[in-house]
């Protein structure tokens, strides 16, 4: 597999890329706490990517479910107008004044999905830790706060991320009751 020296998946697809004798232009990370992404949403943030030549990264957002509001293993994220991330967090974002989630808007859930121009996954290994990374301990800051653009596909699609023991257990009695093995 790859080292221990690997801080996230970006740096461990640039470990697994140089390993192979082959090149491509693109790599695309399902990270393993996403065990459902759908097939469509792989082939989704591929094109997404491929149209826009100024990014050098894409990923998928969803709607934000009201009940991981405040969940910080939910990463949310903002995107322009223009389909461009803007922001991630672990917390709430947009942040309301009133301190509440607005019912009314538009949350949005970042999902285990990235898909890399494979040059720029040596020029993201070469980037220092940028102070959002480290405080969100989120990989997709590093490469927004070194200027770089990251084009983001919404997507809908419910999500079932494993990020806690106990989401294992939901995943497998939701893969049983639809027959996915």
């Amino acid at each position: 597999m790859t080292s221990e020296s690997c801080l996230n998946g970006t740096e461990r697809c640039q470990e697994a890329l140089k390993k192979l004798k082959k090149r491509y232009d693109l790599v695309v990370n399902i990270q393993g706490d996403e065990p459902l992404i759908d097939p469509e949403i792989i082939n989704g943030v591929v094109k997404i990517l491929q149209a826009a030549p100024d990014a050098v990264f894409s990923t998928a957002v969803t709607a934000l479910q009201p009940e991981d509001a405040m969940n910080p293993n939910r990463v949310k994220c903002v995107v322009s107008r223009k389909g461009y991330a803007i922001y991630f967090s672990r917390g709430l974002i947009p942040f309301n004044k009133s301190g509440k989630v607005n019912p009314d808007f538009p949350y949005l859930l970042h999902l285990g999905i990235q898909c890399y121009d494979a040059k720029f996954l040596d020029v993201y290994t070469s980037l220092p830790s940028s102070p959002l990374q480290l405080e969100e301990d989120l990989e997709q800051l590093k490469v927004l706060e070194n200027g770089y653009k990251m084009k983001v596909i919404k997507v809908n699609h419910e999500a079932h991320g494993v990020d806690a023991p106990e989401d294992v257990e939901k995943i497998e009695a939701f893969m049983k009751e639809r027959n996915i093995d």
